[in-house]
Order: C-alpha cells, then sequence, then structure tokens
C-alpha cells in the first residue's frame, strides 16, 4: 500500500563528504539550522562518516562540540550519524567497551540515529554497535552494504537483512555507497524486504553512475519507507540525488513527502553561497559533479577515484590509471568480493596500485591487505584465493571468530595514555580513534584558530562512503 516517503537529508554530512571533502565548518551550516529544523525530514544526517576526522584535522573544530551545537539548534529533528560497527569512526577494530562508551557518548551529546555498517557485511561486527544503540536509547539502523558480485545477490541481502532485524535493528538501510544499485534491481529487492522484514526499509545511493534517481523512484513504487537526499546545492554526481527534485516529483502523488519546496529554496540558497566558498578554497573539485557510468565496470566509489589518482601522481604513474581500475575486480575476486567501502575500498585500491606499479602481481602486499586476508576484519564474503593468501600472510593462522573477541578491554588503557591532556571522556574517545591527530588539536584547542591552507587536501578515507 502506498503511503506517504520520508527523507533523511545529508546536506550536513555525506553531501560534503562527497563533494568537499568534508570540509564544510559549524558556521556554514548553524544559519540554515533553524528552516533544516522546520523542513519536515525524518532525520538530518549530519555526524559520523569522515567528519570527526575531519573536523580536528582540517578545521580546527571539536567534533563532539559541534554535535552539541547542531543539537541545540535542532531541536525538533532527529539527528543521524553514520558509524563503521567495531571500527566505530576510524580505521581498526576496538575492543567492546570503547564501542560502548562511544555510542554513549554520541547519544548523550544529541544523536538520535545510528546507521551501523559493516565493511564485509559480517553481522558479528555490528553486534557491539546495535547493543549499545539499545542499550542507551537510540534507534538502531543496520545498514547492507550493497555491491554486486557472484556471492552478493537478492536471497543474500534479504538473509542479511533478516538477520539484522533480529539482532534489535529498527530500520534497515540498503546502503548503496557506489551508486550500483539500478533501478529495476531496486524494485525487486525492496519489494523482497518488505516481504521478509517488519522494520522500515531506508535507502541510500549516490548519483555516481547517474541512475540515483530512477533507483529511488523504482524503490518507491516498491514499498521503501525513507530515501537520503542532498539539497541541491550539494547534490548529485558523487553526492546524492537533489531533495528539491524528489519532493517535486512526488508532490500530489500518493508518495508526497509533505515537505514544502519553497521552505527549501529558502535554505538551499544559504548553502548556495556555502558551495561557493568550498569551490573557491579549493574543497570542491567540480569533477565530482560528472556522471561516470565506469563505476558500474570497476564498482570503485568516487572518494576512492581522487584517492587513486593522488597515488598515482605520487608515484608519477597516472598513465596507468585504466589498469589499476582494471586490476581492482582481479583484486577484489581475489580477497573474496568484499564490498568496496571503508576501509575495504582503500585496501583493495592500494593492492591494485602495487600489483600494478611493480610489474608483478602481489610482488609486495601492504599490511592492511594481510590483515584482511587473515580475518581480522571479519569474514570475507566469497571464496578467498588461496595461492594469493599463501603468498600474503604464509603460515599464519586465519581468524574464524568474532575479532573484537581477541581484544582486551582498553577504556581504561586510553584513560591513563591520554589522563595528561585530556578535559572528559569525549576527548579521551577522540584520542582513541584518531591517536595522530586528536592529542595534537586538543593541544592546539583553546587557541585562536589559523584560516586554513586553501588546499584540497586528500586523505585515505572513501569520501563516497
Amino acid at each position: 500500500m502506498a503511503k506517504k516517503v520520508l527523507i533523511t537529508d545529508t546536506i550536513l554530512r555525506d553531501a560534503h563528504q562527497s563533494q568537499a571533502a568534508t570540509r564544510m565548518r559549524l558556521e556554514d551550516m548553524l544559519p540554515a539550522c533553524e528552516g533544516l529544523d522546520k523542513a519536515g525530514y525524518w532525520s538530518l544526517e549530519c555526524w559520523g562518516g569522515a567528519t570527526f576526522d575531519s573536523c580536528m584535522r582540517f578545521l580546527k573544530e571539536d567534533p563532539w562540540e559541534r554535535l552539541r551545537q547542531l543539537r541545540k539548534a535542532m531541536p525538533n529533528t532527529k539527528l543521524q550519524m553514520l558509524l563503521r560497527g567495531q571500527n566505530l569512526l576510524g580505521y581498526k577494530h576496538y575492543a567492546d567497551d570503547v564501542v560502548d562508551a562511544f555510542v554513549k557518548k554520541s547519544i548523550e551529546n544529541g544523536i538520535n540515529v545510528i546507521r551501523i555498517f559493516d565493511a564485509l557485511n559480517d553481522p558479528r561486527n555490528m553486534e557491539a554497535a546495535i547493543k549499545a544503540t539499545k542499550k542507551y536509547g537510540g534507534h538502531v539502523e543496520a545498514a547492507i552494504s550493497y555491491t554486486t558480485s557472484p556471492v552478493h545477490n537478492e536471497e543474500y541481502f534479504v538473509n542479511l537483512a533478516m538477520k539484522l532485524e533480529e539482532m534489535g535493528a529498527d530500520t534497515i538501510c540498503i546502503k548503496d555507497m557506489a551508486n550500483l544499485l539500478l533501478p529495476y534491481d531496486a524494485y525487486s529487492l525492496v519489494k523482497a524486504l518488505k516481504e521478509k522484514v517488519k522494520a522500515p526499509i531506508h535507502l541510500h545511493t549516490h548519483n555516481t553512475t547517474g541512475t540515483g534517481d530512477m533507483t529511488y523512484l523504482m524503490a518507491i513504487q516498491a514499498g521503501v519507507d525513507i530515501i537520503d537526499t542532498a539539497l541541491s546545492p550539494l547534490a548529485n554526481g558523487t553526492s546524492q540525488p537533489s531533495t528539491e527534485a524528489m519532493v517535486a516529483t512526488l508532490a500530489g502523488t500518493e508518495y508526497d513527502t509533505g515537505i514544502d519546496l519553497n521552505n527549501l529554496s529558502d535554505i538551499a540558497t544559504h548553502f548556495r553561497s556555502v558551495a561557493v566558498k568550498l569551490k573557491e578554497q579549493g574543497s570542491l573539485d567540480p569533477k565530482v559533479l560528472n556522471v561516470d557510468p565506469n563505476t558500474l565496470l570497476y564498482q570503485v566509489p568516487g572518494g576512492m577515484l581522487s584517492n587513486l589518482i593522488s597515488q598515482l601522481k605520487q608515484a608519477k604513474a597516472e598513465d596507468k590509471y585504466y589498469e589499476v581500475l582494471a586490476e581492482i575486480p582481479r583484486v577484489r575476486k581475489d580477497f573474496g568480493y568484499p564490498p568496496l567501502v571503508t576501509p575495504t575500498s582503500q585496501i583493495v585500491g592500494t593492492q591494485a596500485v602495487y600489483n600494478v606499479l611493480l610489474g608483478e602481481r602481489y610482488k609486495m602486499v601492504t599490511k592492511e591487505s594481510k590483515a584482511l586476508l587473515r580475518g581480522e576484519y571479519g569474514m570475507l564474503p566469497g571464496e578467498v584465493n588461496e595461492e594469493v593468501r599463501k603468498k600474503a600472510i604464509g603460515d599464519d593462522t586465519v581468524i574464524t571468530c568474532r575479532p573484537a573477541d581477541l581484544l582486551e578491554p582498553e577504556l581504561d588503557k586510553y584513560r591513563e595514555q591520554y589522563g595528561d591532556i585530556t578535559k572528559s571522556d569525549e576527548d579521551v574517545l577522540s584520542c582513541a580513534l584518531f591517536p595522530q591527530v586528536a592529542p595534537k588539536f586538543l593541544a592546539e584547542r583553546d587557541k585562536p584558530a589559523e584560516p586554513e591552507n586553501a588546499v584540497r587536501e586528500l586523505f585515505v578515507e572513501d569520501l563516497g562512503n
């Protein structure tokens, strides 16, 4: 039965992460908050992903303070964040006590909805974060990292969704980070999920391949409950389809969002000036607005492409770009078809670069590739090429348990380690997640901020995530 479609707007997180290297400042957000709060969104995605790191590393802002300010400025709207399961917002697995503390503090500081995903779709890596979100009264949005491969079919995703619902998911998100979910496949998958899962279905895609709006429209016809969109100044390309376009498309139909287009137009005016500023300071590269159907062939999310180009430039080997793109699917197959999303996208991408540049496949295996093949990140979805695994890790034992079961509690260790420079548990968690960045940031926090060097800095973060 048709019903009103709900909207999550990503303008405060994924939109600028995907298009402008996560460089939007709090001062760019606050003037629009009153309008955003009244717009009638199901939620506003405003935290998590790469924002936490970028706040400290590039903008000299405290991510926790940003969250508190946004909560105060938007008291009537659910605030949403993206969390990488046992990785939280970092790049390694943390012990369960750190996961529990991080989720607790996120909710205390203003987060309502936590979208929890795992790069390998290993539910064991989402378990601790789901339990903690339930425990502290948050809304669990458990996400399926969508990809295509011989092992990733509709039945695989439906079974995964049923498992996540059993684990306590309040909503299920189809997280299509590289815009690989094509319109008719979206219709079929949403239909199948609605038959087997009671929880509302939330669909997240980008417009990297140019199919995002069509994918949403077909998913809506199949009964999807919530979709992710971005206000037009930072929509499309590697970002989400435009909020205004979807609201206008559904207006007056049985799926009407109930959101007023005139109100959105006023808010978009503010973000247009923000987009101009981001462009002028070099953070917003016009290339991110291009549609690239090649993504369907290589499955490389937009931000990962930026990282590959950067690595090849450093090696003075930009002419090898297409060779590397062709090598990525081969490495992915050898590694058991992991979805390409942070951190697996960087691991597979970097290994492909080495394979091409050194002229021999797996002549040099990165420590992250070894960890992935050793099972440190969790269970790989498909069959691993055992010859490659042997070459990478020799006779090392492959981990088959939940990787976090091998970790001792570590929160007290972090409290002791960073006690001299931290003023709160939030500060301790910042240091635990980003030990290279947070201590330096905290030391400088109370000094007047210096203007950022207007250079688009590329860092090892999957911007399309």
